[in-house]
């Protein structure tokens, strides 16, 4: 039995000797293969984040502006203007200039308030003026005449003055001047230059050579 035996094995000990080595190169291989090959790791989950909300808070509109201008204009009058607008675009509103407009050194640059009262002078008696809606001038470059010797001249004071004092205004004759006094009587007295307007014979134009010479 043991000669055969050893027979066997050396008769069989090439092929298992090829066997061996072929199972270890196969093994080698493997390994080469698994370390020449980067492990792929899996992308990082990316973090959700809330959405910032769409909604904005809705800017409300302004309001327009309701301006009031007198005196030299194509169409003297209360304008409505939007936000931000100026004394410019008042009188743009209102017509534009007339040919005897002057408006002294009025601020056309100057921004409007809502109830601000502009007025344009004439050649004859220049004036630019500003008043915001409280009363009192906010831009008056030429608020009163000027003599003839470059000095102001004293205002006309409506509530007190005499026939004669407002028959000598210009513009105003004796019957206009009656009307003044008739107007003063009916209500009361003047409670702002204004108000000339509303006595029978006294229009933009007149009013814009009167205002700079009256007062109350």
């Amino acid at each position: 039995m043991i000669p055969r035996l050893v027979r066997l094995g050396r008769r069989h000990a090439g092929t298992i000797g090829v066997l061996l080595v072929v199972a270890l190169v196969l093994a080698a291989t493997r390994v080469m293969a698994a370390q020449g090959h980067d492990v792929q790791t899996p992308p990082p989950t990316p973090v959700l984040t809330p959405a910032a909300s769409a909604t904005t808070s809705a800017t409300p509109s302004p309001a327009p502006l309701r301006v009031h201008v007198l005196g030299a204009v194509a169409s003297p009058g209360v304008v409505i203007l939007s936000a931000g607008a100026r004394v410019a675009d008042a009188i743009e509103a209102s017509g534009g200039l007339v040919l005897e407009a002057d408006c002294g050194e009025l601020n056309l640059a100057a921004p409007v308030q809502d109830g601000s009262q502009i007025i344009v002078g004439t050649k004859g008696n220049p004036r630019g003026e500003l008043r915001p809606a409280e009363g009192g001038s906010a831009n008056n470059a030429n608020n009163t005449a000027a003599s003839n010797n470059g000095s102001s001249a004293p205002t006309l004071d409506l509530n007190t003055a005499t026939m004669a004092q407002l028959d000598g205004l210009p513009g105003v004759g004796p019957v206009t001047a009656q009307r003044i006094l008739d107007w003063r009587e009916a209500n009361g007295g003047f409670t702002r230059i204004e108000e000339l307007q509303e006595v029978d014979g006294i229009g933009a134009k007149t009013f814009a050579r009167l205002a700079p010479l009256v007062h109350v």
